[in-house]
């Protein structure tokens, strides 16, 4: 049974490493939680390291600068991975072969960001790739977007690198959006070679793990997703924390928190997670 504690400083000195979500845990997308913004310094003072492991389509060091623009301390951190650094690092090391590559995208030039100091030429139609860039998504995109440029690509059976496996993420004032795991999804359903990078795959939390120099059982993550930061630390040996604020706010009650998390651990066939606060504090 998930145990229901008070705040982070109640075990954090039990650990070595606390590794956090970014998006539902530190922020909204929009603004930082106040409360998350004192529980760092609880973590600071606890002698734990202090890492980030996030689903952002988008490479670290443009994760701590938005981090630091919230006004968290980010010299506090001892190590920032997202799932799109975990991308590069793949095809910076020829893991990934491909070299042209057709690119989704949340805004018009991620993707050539991102793809700095790589060997890979961007195209504007997947008619000319060798395979699919998935990023990010605008906000505000359907369930059937890019359909045309999905089929195209089924049709010419491109392999799909998809680097943010969410579902959805959060936005400001309790709102949800679309997020490319979605659309990786679908073109999994209908046969398509599909490579996902992020939680809950082991790549990135062994990648994280090593450079912070823990052991398993002595690390904690703490998220939001069952699906994503819960699964991923149980199946890389790591101690876990659910953020009932997040994403399954709408089905955890207040006084039944420890029953509607070991109901929906359950639905997803995972073990509960050891440990669950609201929100970060």
């Amino acid at each position: 049974m998930t145990r229901l504690i008070d705040s982070i400083g109640d075990i954090a000195t039990k650990f070595d490493a606390i590794v956090l979500d970014q998006w539902g845990v530190l922020h909204d997308g929009s603004a930082p939680y106040p409360s998350a913004l004192t529980a760092l310094d609880v973590l600071r003072d606890s002698a734990a390291k202090i890492g980030v492991l996030s689903n952002s389509g988008k490479r670290a060091g443009l994760n701590v600068e938005r981090i630091a623009a919230m006004g968290f301390d980010t010299d506090t951190l001892d190590c920032v991975m997202t799932s799109g650094e975990a991308l590069w690092l793949q095809f910076a090391s020829g893991a990934a072969q491909q070299t042209t590559l057709y690119p989704i995208e949340a805004r018009p030039g991620d993707a050539a960001f991102w793809a700095q100091g790589l060997p890979i030429t961007l195209v504007d139609r997947p008619q000319d790739a060798e395979a699919i860039l998935l990023m990010g998504l605008p906000d505000g995109s359907e369930p059937d977007a890019y359909g045309a440029q999905l089929q195209t690509a089924f049709d010419r059976a491109l392999p799909l690198y998809c680097s943010n496996p969410d579902f959805v993420s959060p936005r400001g004032g309790g709102t949800y959006v679309m997020s490319p795991g979605a659309l990786a999804q679908r073109y999994r359903e209908v046969g398509g070679e599909v490579h996902l990078f992020g939680k809950p795959y082991p790549s990135i939390f062994k990648a994280i793990e090593t450079t912070l120099n823990c052991t398993p059982d002595r690390i904690l993550m703490i998220g939001d997703s069952l699906h994503h930061d819960i699964l991923g630390a149980q199946t890389a040996g790591w101690h876990s924390l659910l953020i009932q604020a997040g994403i399954h706010a709408p089905d955890i009650r207040a006084g039944h928190q420890a029953d509607d998390i070991a109901q929906l651990a359950n639905a997803t066939a995972m073990p509960p997670p050891d440990y669950s606060l609201p929100d970060l504090r």
